[in-house]
């Protein structure tokens, strides 16, 4: 598990208290956009690299109009930029003027945050951090706000300002100002952009992608992700529809099976056409905020089995010189397959390959369930539909 940072004395919590107290535009964009990502290395990587992995633990039919599913002009596409190997991130701006912040834009969560000046807590140091008093549209509250992820959590207070994504603009978006952060050192991004459904977490905190939808910045309440895998650039978070020049064949649409998150139901899991996993069907969450796929301990096992992975360090390594003879592990949702291919799900990495299986904690009585991270969907364009509550999947061009 991550190691926690170093927590705010009670003289910097009241410091930063009296300066809540202290602190006392409208540009629509056109009605699609598309946004650039980067993909950056994730902490799973960095500490492997500083042999220090052993400390780390994982943790009716609808259509969208024609109109907004062909016309790149009504699509906001936002360029995503990656670092050498997973944990896609892009540029926002927050303030008035723009103070511009590198995120990650993540389907699992639904909180947008970043690091506040006031701080100081070891990551802070280590990123961009939000000024208030550099921004005439800045507004406080005396509101706590906390975020807790599978193995990081921040603390702060909830604020109010403008928030760009590209050229669309959401005015008075309720965000986190960090002052506290646990876990947060070895990431390559500031802050977290969430695109989950609202949660009821925060009081009036509702979701940026909520709030453009509400302004009428976008035109139809669908965002979608094409991850890159094959450079730093080229990955695209868009908005408002989505462009037929990212995926190949037609869309499959797969109803979520919670409505309130991006949770849908898988068949089964195979391998070799013999079902390894979800025998009876389970659930799995797409998440662009996780790298790899997690599963239950006893399915991750069987799977590491089948592909002569061995344990070393926390980590299962098999032989790079096996990788052209292993099986995709196929994942049959709604009907269709969805196979993964061993170079999907092992990495290579300073002349080791690793499997990018990985056991996800599961609560008492839970039902099995996935999370389908990056190595899923790098493969599968995917189209997240607010209005109708489904994803759409498409193989990647």
């Amino acid at each position: 598990m991550l190691r926690t940072q170093s927590v705010l004395s009670t003289s910097i919590e009241d410091r930063s208290m009296k300066w809540l107290g202290l602190l006392g535009l409208v540009a629509l964009s056109e009605c699609m956009v598309i946004i650039p990502l980067r993909q950056m290395k994730t902490m799973r990587e960095t500490l492997r690299e500083r042999h220090l992995l052993t400390n780390f633990s994982e943790e009716h039919p609808y259509n969208l109009s024609q109109k907004a599913a062909n016309d790149q002009n009504i699509i906001y596409h936002h360029p995503l930029r990656s670092y050498k190997d997973f944990s896609y991130i892009g540029n926002i701006n927050i303030g008035t003027p723009p103070q511009e912040f590198q995120v990650l834009f993540d389907t699992g969560s639904s909180s947008l945050w970043v690091p506040s000046i006031y701080c100081q807590s070891s990551s802070c140091y280590k990123h961009n951090s939000f000024v208030p008093c550099n921004s005439s549209t800045f507004k406080a509250t005396n509101k706590i706000f906390n975020t807790n992820y599978t193995a990081t959590s921040i603390k702060g207070y909830l604020v109010y300002d403008t928030v760009r994504i590209g050229n669309l603009v959401s005015v008075a978006q309720p965000f986190g100002l960090s002052l506290k952060e646990f876990g947060f050192d070895d990431v390559p991004f500031d802050g977290i952009l969430g695109l989950g459904y609202p949660r009821r977490t925060i009081t009036g905190a509702n979701p940026i992608f909520d709030n453009l939808w509400k302004q009428g910045v976008i035109s139809e309440p669908v965002f979608a992700f094409y991850l890159s895998s094959q450079k730093e650039n080229g990955s695209v978070v868009m908005f408002g529809g989505v462009n037929r020049a990212y995926y190949k064949g037609e869309l499959n649409w797969v109803p979520v099976s919670q409505v309130g998150s991006w949770h849908i139901n898988i068949d089964s899991i195979s391998m070799n056409g013999t079902v390894v996993a979800c025998k009876r069907g389970c659930q799995a969450l797409l998440d662009t905020g996780t790298a790899f796929l997690r599963g239950p301990r006893g399915s991750v096992s069987k799977i590491q089995k089948l592909i002569h992975a061995r344990p070393i360090d926390r980590e299962h390594v098999v032989s790079c010189q096996a990788i052209g003879t292993l099986p995709p592990a196929v994942f049959t949702i709604n009907g269709i397959d969805y196979p993964v291919p061993a170079q999907a799900y092992i990495q290579s990495l300073s002349g080791y390959c690793f499997s990018n299986f990985l056991v996800r904690p599961q609560r008492v009585n839970e039902s099995e369930t996935w999370i389908l991270g990056e190595v899923f969907l790098r493969l599968y364009f995917s189209v997240f539909d607010r209005g109708n509550n489904r994803i759409g999947l498409a193989p990647a061009v």
